[in-house]
């Protein structure tokens, strides 16, 4: 499976995101954003649950490699000026839901793999991996 065009560039910044700790931070950004989309919501969602579930510990059973290309999607979707710049009225967006949709594809096996962990968790752990990180989290960053 080809990488998106200019993938790579989002793929060492996610790496930086991953050290320094800025996941929280991105999850609020993308949930803002990603209200307005409402494309591919599923993905959006099921990539943001694998997220708050790797940022509290819960679920470490993802890759380095799968979690980097997750954080790098994220950040894809959130820059304004990617491959089609967001500010194109109706065609922005396309690009981003394509990068979105090429990392679920190459990474299913183990987000179904999340899925079937997450599906396996208490009603409680469900709905907390549906919340974001607290704002003091984002803060602390």
């Amino acid at each position: 499976m080809k990488k998106p065009p200019g993938f790579d560039r989002y793929l060492a910044l996610a790496s930086r995101f991953l050290a320094r700790g800025r996941v929280p931070a991105l999850l609020f950004a993308v949930a803002r954003k990603s209200g307005r989309v409402k494309l591919a919501r599923t993905d959006f969602k099921l990539l943001q649950e694998l997220l708050v579930a790797w940022v509290r510990g819960d679920y470490r059973g993802v890759s380095s490699q799968a979690l980097v290309s997750v954080v790098a999607a994220l950040l894809y979707f959130l820059s304004p000026v990617d491959l089609v710049p967001d500010w194109l009225f109706g065609v922005g967006f396309l690009d981003d839901l394509a990068v979105l949709a090429w990392v679920v594809r190459r990474w299913q096996s183990e987000l179904d793999a999340f899925k079937v962990w997450r599906d396996g968790q208490g009603v409680e752990a469900r709905e907390a991996l549906k919340q974001l990180p607290p704002p003091d989290a984002i803060q602390r960053l």
